[in-house]
């Protein structure tokens, strides 16, 4: 170390800006991630993982820009580079054990001590790395270093003093394009009771203590099958809980190419549910492309992290900081407000451009099958769920308490202490619980049933403004006559 005498300073490289953080709108978001990049390839696999940052992401599953082959990295790009939001929860159907494809030897040439093979998803802990005349295996960590670099790439690095021209490099590496959507649909296996996929969202609130808000696939929930699936998951979650799914309406082959086509696109991928929110078409930003999916639920789980974690507010006409709408092959799609208005007629959002692009649009899967505003309006459906998830968290601690008038009180009193609460911050128009002696004969109080009746009225959004514009003839003559 060189002698010092004197006064110095150093830099250090600019702080990240911590993510906001909210639960209310959690996402949790299925798919594929560049699981060879991972601290543990093989035991990020199916199971729910919760990241505050995009740093904890690249370490338990890994990542890359490849959106196309790692359908899980656009949402995270879109949460913590776009909307810089936090947590999230990703589960992972890539397996490098079933997922993966053999590769074969090559001969690569040494330069100064250093050789790069170029394939990617490497696994490292089976590469095979051996002399220049193949006969002899070299050992890792002892004859050699093997690191990614930022491509993907696997560097090696020999550690001995021994010139070598060239070495021969094989190996096994994940195969994305192996993933089917059966994967992401998932199931649980007789033998093992192993969940994967989809079954994987029951872990959540188990393992983790915390109630899903949003699920997602994007790159997959333009498959009927998936978004089917995905639908059947947002009720009765671990039997009780509720949350809302974000759908991709296809905009590739087969898919709607024009905004006129996507009504029978929607109708053909059945998005149907009352708790779905189906989106057409892409976002791009730059030369990056994302599934809208993942970028509405960011901007969604944003927005309800800016009010107080409270989910009322729709998330349309917000900012979705992206610079285009894009179909699946990259074709530019400019909609003007009359074909946007068209898309949301169909049940559908999409985005516009009004000196930024916005989302838009705030009716669920089941409009038009519907008016009911609990069901039709996105904003108020997820007011409901998280309602009802947050009722069922706060008293299940009550339960098997003796059943008498003070345990009944105790609900009743703290329901509608937060619900004037709510009302008077401008969150709800109403929200009070009543315990009515008609809905509890005395046979279900034998019976050990206790009810009570949620009076929830969230606001719904207001979708139309209109002025009425009138010539005012009195104020011309007025002007022009000084009031004589």
């Amino acid at each position: 170390m060189a002698y010092k005498h004197g006064a110095y300073v150093g830099e250090v490289p600019t702080s990240i800006i911590a993510p906001i953080e909210g639960t209310a709108g959690l996402q949790v978001i299925l798919g594929t991630a560049p699981v060879h990049l991972a601290k543990d390839p093989y035991g990020c696999v199916n199971k729910p993982i919760l990241c505050y940052s995009f740093k904890e992401v690249a370490e338990q599953v890994g990542y890359s820009d490849d959106f196309k082959k790692y359908t899980l990295c656009q949402s995270v790009d879109a949460s913590f580079r776009v909307f810089n939001i936090a947590p999230i929860i990703l589960i992972n159907v890539l397996d490098p054990a079933k997922h993966k494809k053999v590769l074969t030897g090559k001969t690569i040439a040494v330069t100064n001590k250093q050789a790069l093979f170029q394939e990617e998803g490497v696994l490292l802990d089976q590469l095979v790395v051996k002399s220049e005349d193949g006969q002899t295996a070299l050992v890792k960590d002892m004859d050699y270093i093997a690191t990614f670099d930022d491509d993907g790439f696997v560097t090696i690095t020999l550690m001995k003093s021994t010139v070598i021209s060239s070495i021969q490099v094989s190996g096994v590496a994940i195969d994305p394009t192996a993933v089917e959507s059966t994967d992401i649909i998932g199931g649980i296996q007789v033998s093992t009771g192993e969940e994967t996929g989809m079954e994987v969202i029951r872990q959540v609130y188990p393992k983790l203590g915390m109630t899903p808000g949003i699920l997602l696939a994007p790159g997959w929930s333009q498959d009927p099958n998936v978004a089917a699936a995905l639908q059947a998951k947002c009720e009765k979650i671990n039997g009780v809980f509720t949350c809302e799914c974000f759908l991709d309406i296809p905009s590739g082959t087969n898919g709607a190419k024009t905004y006129t086509e996507v009504k029978e696109v929607k109708e053909s991928l059945g998005a149907t549910s009352n708790h779905a929110y189906p989106l057409w078409p892409k976002g791009a930003v730059g030369t990056k492309h994302y599934y809208m999916s993942a970028l509405a639920a960011a901007c969604t789980a944003y927005t309800d992290a800016n009010n107080e974690d409270v989910p009322y507010a729709s998330p349309s006409n917000k900012n979705l900081r992206i610079t285009g709408t894009v179909l699946e092959d990259g074709t530019v799609v400019d909609l003007d407000q009359e074909q946007a208005n068209t898309v949301n007629s169909f049940g559908v959002t999409t985005a516009l451009n009004m000196n930024g692009f916005k989302l838009w649009g705030n009716n669920t899967a089941a409009y038009t099958s519907t008016t009911d505003p609990k069901d039709r309006w996105l904003a108020c459906r997820r007011f409901f769920s998280w309602w009802g998830n947050n009722f069922i968290l706060t008293y299940v601690q009550k339960v098997d308490n003796p059943g008498n008038p003070r345990l009944i009180e105790s609900v009743v009193d703290s329901e509608n202490i937060k619900g004037n609460s709510f009302v008077a911050r401008g969150f709800c128009a109403g929200a009070r619980i009543e315990f009515l002696e008609s809905e509890n004969p005395i046979t279900d109080i034998l019976g050990g049933k206790i009810q009570f009746h949620m009076y929830l009225a969230p606001y719904t959004p207001a979708e139309e403004l209109k002025a009425l514009l009138e010539f005012d003839p009195n104020a011309l003559k007025t002007a022009l006559t000084g009031g004589e």
